[in-house]
């Protein structure tokens, strides 16, 4: 296993991604490793960032049904539910309505993975909702952040992953 990277490494870098995974275990992992308050500087200085599942939790500037203390890193004017789709067995797939581009007329089509997922339970006026599943918020964009409820990473359509790259060039 390679060794974890330094403050200096992550400081240095263009971008951060913020995979799925486990938000309690993300938050215990940034506490014990003393990297939660230096990356939620970065992100409050704008560094782009991208969080896929939990990784939006970890962006979300508030959060429901978070394990008691349970802190996040930040930087986006929501408040994102845990496990909103329900439990791991509930698990599913399905195609749901992006606008990447911001403009309601785009209206993509994209597979979308949802592995007991979160959703966006309410979004400040400055984010930008790109997508939503039966109602519920399930992709955003504030700034120089984007965050997805599902896991775009586990399909072969890498729109987000090209609209993140735009993000960290400047180019969108």
């Amino acid at each position: 296993m390679p060794p974890l990277p330094t403050l200096a490494e992550i400081e240095s870098a263009d971008g951060l991604v913020i995979p799925g995974g486990e938000s309690t275990t993300l938050w215990k992992l940034a506490t014990a490793f003393d990297l939660l308050d230096p990356i939620r500087k970065l992100i409050a200085d704008g560094m782009p960032a991208f969080g896929s599942c939990a990784g939006l939790i970890m962006l979300a500037d508030r959060l429901r049904d978070g394990v008691a203390g349970q802190q996040t890193f930040g930087g986006i004017d929501m408040t994102a539910r845990r496990n909103a789709f329900g439990r791991q067995v509930d698990s599913f797939e399905r195609e749901v309505t992006l606008r990447l581009d911001g403009d309601a007329a785009d209206g993509a089509p994209f597979h979308a993975v949802f592995i007991r997922a979160p959703w966006v339970e309410s979004a400040g006026i400055e984010v930008t909702v790109l997508g939503e599943d039966n109602g519920r918020i399930i992709a955003v964009r504030q700034g120089p952040l984007l965050a997805t409820a599902f896991h775009p990473e586990l399909t072969p359509d890498r729109r987000i992953h090209e609209l993140f790259v735009k993000m960290v060039k400047g180019t969108s």
